[in-house]
């Protein structure tokens, strides 16, 4: 991609009983458009008996997005909802005002050898937003716009762009989108780019100016109107990005926010456990202590 202003390398991070490829936030660049956290799972091969196990925890500010592709997850939250989300389909959680929800392996998979490898992403809400209701919403893959254009595979996971609109119900002007190859394609995508823009390669490479990308790495435009670059065989890219926020946000743990003040009433409202339950989970994820967690502004 010309005029690259950024490369990020994901980082491993634990969160819990699973490693994850950290890619933001970044400490030179909190924030793609209004796209604040992105993790990569995987890819996991877990034998019988090892399981993904994150207990109840809460969230604020922000929607979660959900895109597997390989592997099955339980989300369950606490407005009642239980759905298996399998690879290809997305699952878009709105905090709002507060949710608490966990994420295990399914019951029919937990003593089966199988593999976990996907994307989580919190994109913070509008600061107008921040305390709507909170929903859930559960995209098919069949749901989600997809399209061939010069020998290019498309798919429109989340937001609008190309003329295309995903039925994920977003509160900002935003694009996740997937490309997929199988041939050697130049890839002239800019004048559809809008507001800050990141490319995320999972397979394969690009060359862009004599260089070539690699998988895991997340690369930021300085200009979306120069990107211009080839996808090599067998590549795999996400576009995403949208118009920023005015304002600045503050992140720690699973809280988002405009005013760290909301987020301290956050610690609270779950250290005191008046985040309402999960039905069917007893147990949750404790508030980590401030000197063991991410705390800073964005």
């Amino acid at each position: 991609m010309s005029n690259i202003s950024l490369i990020i390398e994901e980082r491993p991070r634990n969160i819990g009983n699973f490693m994850v490829g950290r890619l933001l936030p970044f400490k030179d660049k909190r924030m793609v458009g209004p796209f604040i956290f992105i993790d990569h799972m995987g890819p996991a091969q877990m034998k019988p008996g090892q399981n993904m196990d994150i207990p109840p925890h809460p969230h604020i500010g922000l929607s979660t997005l959900t895109y597997l592709f390989e592997g099955n997850i339980v989300h369950k939250d606490s407005l009642g909802t239980e759905v298996e989300i399998k690879p290809g389909q997305v699952n878009w959680m709105t905090a709002g005002k507060g949710i608490a929800h966990s994420e295990r392996t399914p019951a029919y998979l937990r003593q089966a050898e199988k593999s976990l490898h996907g994307l989580q992403i919190w994109v913070a809400l509008p600061k107008h937003l921040e305390e709507i209701e909170p929903t859930f919403h559960h995209s098919d893959t069949a749901d989600l716009p997809t399209w061939d254009q010069d020998g290019i595979a498309y798919t429109l996971i989340a937001g609008s762009i190309m003329g295309k609109t995903s039925p994920v119900p977003v509160y900002s002007p935003l694009y996740f989108l997937q490309l997929k190859n199988t041939s050697r394609q130049t890839v002239k995508i800019g004048a559809e780019l809008y507001g800050e823009a990141g490319l995320y390669i999972l397979d394969g490479s690009i060359e862009s100016e004599g260089e070539i990308f690699q998988p895991k790495e997340l690369l930021v435009a300085k200009n979306n109107q120069l990107c211009e670059f080839t996808m090599n065989e067998n590549t795999t890219i996400y576009f995403f990005g949208g118009e920023p926020f005015p304002e600045e946000r503050f992140i720690y743990w699973n809280f988002v926010a405009s005013d760290y003040q909301r987020i301290e009433q956050a610690k609270q409202q779950w250290l005191d456990q008046k985040f309402a339950p999960v039905p069917g989970e007893t147990d949750f994820v404790p508030l980590p202590g401030e000197s063991d967690h991410l705390k800073h502004r964005t």
